[in-house]
């Protein structure tokens, strides 16, 4: 009997041990590899798709496009590879967000070496408590209603505010929830410093978050930027999303984000956006522009494909020269466009393609 009953104690024991080390084993974190892949066409459809035009520093080296970021590219062309390995533990984890490809290279462009001009992100993490979050690293902004992957954008194309705010930040932040209510606080190298802090400055940053709504801010010793960015489903099919932000002595606007789902694989959605340019960034110096963007999701497993009607008018008049003949120097560069037609508004398509994985 006292054999029989060791037996047992030690089958149980053995038992509840390897019970024990396997839960403990499936416990572990794993990792977890996403991303998407994207390519799109594009056309202008009152304007040239192969005359250049003269960029800031007065160069004929651009294209007839919105001066907003991605997408503004004339026939077929590329996104990026977006590849993001993550490791999700119960109080510890990373992200390291990889980006190839004309969008990744425009995402980052304040990256200073060729390895750092892949990293779109690249941070670590400390669940110090379930209300209290640590990261510290290169993150994506906070700020605006859009984001730099185009599995998070319903429009494929972006606005002037995502273009002209800041892309990413490289800090320390600390994030907080209190049931209904969030907040975030940060320290971070100046904006799109990526890489390290080449001046010693640093930016401030917080946000407040209730009800599907958020107050963003960033603020330095010569700067600031507020913004506001909500959504909120107004039916079971029709969403709206809000957007507005103030960047000091640099540009403001606003836009609405109207989206309505048709079946689950098929919708449509609008955005307008009014856009002001104080600093001459994006058009013209204390000048303004209304983008009417109008753009339908059609999913066919991991694959979206958008069709997207464009178009982006000038509060002032001959904006975008839209037709010419271009002229050469004597170096075989162009130098300029004779003949010109001049307008204050472009109207364009894009067929865009996104497989998110």
């Amino acid at each position: 009997m006292k054999k029989f009953l060791s037996l047992v104690l030690v089958t149980f024991f053995t038992v509840s041990y390897n019970a024990f080390a396997q839960e403990e084993e499936s416990s572990k974190p794993e990792l977890s590899i996403s991303g998407s892949v994207d390519a799109y066409y594009r056309a202008n459809l009152n304007a040239s798709n192969s005359l250049l035009t003269p960029d800031a520093d007065g160069d004929y080296n651009t294209y007839i496009a919105p001066t907003s970021s991605f997408a503004n590219k004339p026939g077929f062309a590329l996104g990026m590879a977006n590849v993001i390995l993550g490791l999700e533990g119960k109080k510890t984890g990373f992200v390291a967000d990889l980006v190839f490809g004309p969008r990744g290279t425009d995402a980052v462009f304040g990256s200073t070496t060729a390895s750092s001009s892949i990293v779109n992100q690249l941070y670590a993490y400390w669940n110090v408590s379930e209300a209290v979050t640590l990261t510290i690293g290169n993150f994506n902004t906070f700020l605006g209603y859009e984001v730099i992957s185009p599995t998070g954008n319903y429009n494929y194309s972006t606005s002037y505010m995502f273009s002209y705010g800041p892309f990413s930040h490289s800090g320390l932040k600390a994030d907080f929830s209190f049931g209904d209510v969030t907040a975030m606080l940060a320290v971070m190298n100046p904006t799109d410093a990526t890489d390290f802090n080449p001046s010693g400055d640093y930016v401030l940053g917080a946000q407040l978050g209730y009800g599907g709504a958020y107050l963003n801010f960033i603020y330095s010793d010569d700067f600031y930027q507020v913004d506001l960015t909500a959504g909120w489903d107004l039916t079971d099919a029709l969403y709206l999303g809000v957007n507005a932000t103030k960047a000091k002595d640099s540009f403001s606007g606003a836009a609405l984000y109207l989206q309505n789902s048709f079946s689950d694989s098929f919708s449509l959605g609008l955005r307008g956006e009014y856009f002001k340019d104080e600093a001459g960034l994006a058009i013209a110096a204390d000048e303004s522009v209304i983008d009417l963007t109008l753009s339908a999701n059609y999913s066919i497993g991991n694959l979206t494909l958008i069709p997207e009607f464009r178009m982006d008018m000038l509060s002032y008049d001959d904006g975008y020269i839209l037709k010419g003949d271009q002229t050469y120097d004597a170096n075989g560069n162009i130098s300029g466009i004779a003949n010109a037609e001049l307008g204050k508004s472009l109207s364009s398509f894009t067929l865009a393609a996104v497989y998110a994985f």
